[in-house]
């Protein structure tokens, strides 16, 4: 028998609509790069066998780079809606205690804010804020200031 190979694009991507859990923290590395985390939650909405409508609501965190970090810091707050498009990353790391651990983050590529401004200073900005690839100019994990 033989067996067909087949080359499929290698994609990641996510597109994500939800509030935020927290309010966003903003560091910088050793080398100035601002980086911005918050976590959103994601509901879905569906019927269950019954017919009966539930609720499944997913947390995840976010990270934005560079200048966009920055204005993620200035203008979102705790419960205002976003929507996040970026990639998965998963990161591993070792406790002190000798415990491995992972988790999955989402690297925003691009955040746009879901509601109206009502700061006279940011109100003059764009409700857009592309983030900065995450890539190489973005840092290595070693410089991830939290």
């Amino acid at each position: 028998m033989n067996q067909i190979s087949l080359r499929l694009p290698e994609q990641n991507s996510v597109t994500l609509v939800g509030r935020l859990t927290r309010d966003p923290e903003v560091r910088f590395t050793g080398k100035g790069q601002a980086m911005c985390r918050f976590d959103i939650a994601v509901n879905r909405r569906y019927k269950d066998a019954a017919g009966s409508w539930q609720d499944d609501v997913s947390f995840l965190p976010v990270v934005v780079w560079g200048e966009a970090a920055q204005r993620c810091g200035d203008r979102l707050k705790k419960g205002l809606p976003v929507h996040v498009e970026g990639r998965l990353q998963s990161r591993a790391w070792e406790t002190k205690e000798g415990q491995k651990r992972t988790s999955i983050e989402v690297v925003a590529r691009r955040v746009q804010f879901l509601s109206k401004v009502t700061d006279d200073s940011a109100a003059s900005e764009a409700s857009e804020a592309p983030a900065a690839a995450a890539s190489d100019a973005a840092g290595s994990d070693e410089e991830i200031p939290f």
